[in-house]
């Protein structure tokens, strides 16, 4: 019979099923699905951003919420050591824009191999096609899991089970109903690095359109919680890309949330109002519509002159000082309303979830019930693009494992 039973076979799972098997735990890994890290397999457009070369300083400005609860679990397992594993289970990396951690290979397949190959070898069973249905406790100690397989009592169990965020691999939320069924709090949830919603009907004209260089920053309520470069594309219902799904995930759709789109970073508003006029000189016999072809992308033009209010018809040498003032605004700050986000099935990562309060950081067991421990997205931590939340889940994950080890048997 196992001695620690770990639910869920994405990457804190399999972290944390391997952690407790190696140091001795008669150790089940339950997998609902046919194999091993589904979710895994299509992160990063299918190239696996394995995790992020950051410093821990920057990963835990990279971590939104609740980032000190994580302190402990990065320095049992670093971005180092998952990097240290993977390369000993024969998969090279390499280092990407933003200190982003993928593969050589660029397949996400080579990544779960090996990940299934280091659970295999650490002596932990894996059962998979099997749904755990309940999760027995007695006396404020867990004592098993009720399985779609039968019944596996143990002394300790992990809950790895994953978000609600794609739900065709296998993270269905299951885990949030388990932890409530035996007390824990679980906060409120919403889709983090997700697309949104524009209450502005105009992106969709300009859908599949990229822009790149470009500053977004954002005001949500009466606060500014984000100024960046880089870059972000329109669609048919908002805006997407790098930059907004890392702002979304420091949103609150509670309060009123604007965005402004710097479409020239690099110039001062001095500069750019010098080469909007010289832009007009070059066209003195042009509409305002047909002068700004050198500035912006075709499809924007009609866009930013809108918003400026000047008459796209107008004759470029009648173009008043402050009717240019007001182009040269426009440009600087494209401004665009949030009207919300899209389903939870797009969000890259689950927002909320088990409250960290009732959770010891230093171990991840449950502070409410002995032998049960939390690791990776079902907990209420989530953390930027770039690799850092597969980071967050193989560190908790593989604290989770080795502190059943360290428990007496």
């Amino acid at each position: 019979m196992p001695k620690a039973i770990v639910v869920g076979g994405g990457p804190a799972g399999m972290m944390a099923a391997a952690a407790a098997a190696q140091n001795g735990w008669q150790t089940l890994l339950l997998e609902q699905n046919e194999k091993l890290g589904k979710k895994l397999f299509i992160t990063g457009k299918g190239r696996c951003n394995l995790t992020n070369i950051a410093s821990q300083e920057e990963f835990f400005e990279s971590i939104p919420h609740n980032a000190k609860f994580l302190y402990s679990a990065f320095s049992a397992f670093t971005n180092a050591d998952i990097i240290a594993l993977i390369e000993r289970m024969g998969v090279p990396t390499k280092v990407e824009r933003g200190g982003r951690v993928f593969p050589a290979s660029d397949k996400s397949s080579d990544v779960l191999s090996a990940l299934a190959r280091y659970v295999k070898e650490s002596g932990a069973e894996v059962l998979l096609k099997t749904r755990v249905l309940k999760i027995e406790t007695a006396g404020g100690r867990v004592t098993g899991a009720v399985t779609t397989a039968g019944r596996f009592p143990c002394e300790c169990l992990v809950l790895a089970t994953g978000g609600a965020t794609y739900p065709k691999t296998g993270s269905t939320g299951d885990g949030y109903a388990f932890a409530q069924s035996l007390g824990h709090t679980v906060t409120p949830r919403c889709p983090g690095l997700v697309p949104l919603v524009t209450a502005e009907r105009w992106p969709a004209e300009l859908a599949g359109l990229t822009l790149k260089n470009v500053r977004l920053t954002v005001e949500n309520g009466k606060k500014k919680i984000f100024s960046e470069m880089g870059e972000m594309l329109f669609t048919h219902f908002g805006v997407s890309g790098p930059l907004v799904l890392t702002a979304s995930s420091l949103l609150r759709y509670d309060r009123p949330a604007r965005l402004f789109i710097d479409l020239k970073p690099a110039l001062s508003v001095e500069q750019l109002d010098a080469r909007v006029l010289r832009d007009f000189g070059e066209n003195t016999r042009r509409q305002c519509q047909n002068a700004l072809g050198a500035l912006l992308p075709a499809r924007l033009i009609p866009v930013v002159i809108a918003q400026s209010g000047l008459d796209p018809e107008k004759p470029v040498h009648s173009v008043s000082r402050a009717e240019r003032a007001a182009l040269v605004a426009a440009l600087k700050g494209l401004e665009l309303h949030v009207a919300g986000h899209r389903p939870m099935e797009e969000g890259i990562v689950t927002r909320g979830g088990v409250s960290v309060r009732e959770v010891n950081p230093s171990t991840m067991e449950s502070k409410l019930i002995s032998g049960l421990y939390f690791a990776g997205e079902l907990l209420d931590v989530d953390g930027f693009t770039g690799g850092f939340n597969l980071q967050i889940a193989y560190s908790t994950g593989v604290l989770a494992g080795s502190s059943i080890a360290r428990r007496p048997r």
